[in-house]
């Protein structure tokens, strides 16, 4: 078969692909005890990780203990990366089952009080009530969701993550992913259903 010149010269680098690079070498010094790469990872992951962690166990009071937990699993457990996934899919794999066994400590739902409070911009009042109400009314919707469905919505639509990605993150197959995103939508859609347009 021909190859021509363009087939010989490397594929430019991704910003994807620089950013995983340099996660796994914070990875690497992490396992030879480098306190700073773990620092900067920590930093990294830390908002990342408060947000999922708080639309999944929907308990802004163990947020930070499961963070925690997960972050301590990184820094003991580095040395165990193998690099046959992303670092982000190892850490937040660690993330979800840390948070499942922190959430078998829980018998009854709580609702998330503080929800509303957690505001990231300042619109002007109606927005402002607008926009509260739909949230209660989302957070309402996702509450109805078992914690592993609200994991695969979370992970899919504000992480960004694939099925495959999902798949290995919460150590399931990947139709089992489609299952629980099916069967979420499927009841989200019920909740919401004629409830959204007062506010869009």
């Amino acid at each position: 078969m021909l190859r021509s010149r363009n087939d010989e010269l490397p594929s430019p680098a991704l910003p994807g692909d620089e950013t995983e690079r340099a996660e796994a070498r914070l990875l690497d010094a992490i396992a030879a005890g480098e306190r700073g790469a773990f620092e900067a990872l920590y930093r990294t992951y830390h908002p990342r990780l408060t947000r999922f962690l708080d639309r999944m166990t929907r308990r802004p009071a163990l947020v930070e203990e499961v963070l925690d937990d997960t972050m301590l699993v990184v820094w003991r457990r580095a040395d165990c990366y193998n690099g046959r996934s992303k670092v982000s899919t190892w850490i937040f794999a660690i993330a979800y089952r840390t948070a499942l066994k922190a959430l078998q400590r829980f018998d009854e739902a709580i609702d998330d009080a503080q929800a509303e409070a957690r505001a990231s911009f300042e619109p002007g009042p109606e927005q402002r009530l607008g926009e509260q109400q739909l949230r209660e009314l989302l957070l309402r919707a996702l509450g109805a969701l078992s914690a592993p469905q609200r994991a695969v919505v979370e992970l899919c639509y504000f992480h960004g993550a694939g099925y495959r990605e999902i798949a290995e993150i919460v150590d399931c197959p990947v139709d089992t992913v489609k299952t629980r995103m099916f069967h979420a939508r499927r009841r989200l859609k019920a909740q919401l259903a004629g409830r959204l347009e007062d506010y869009l």
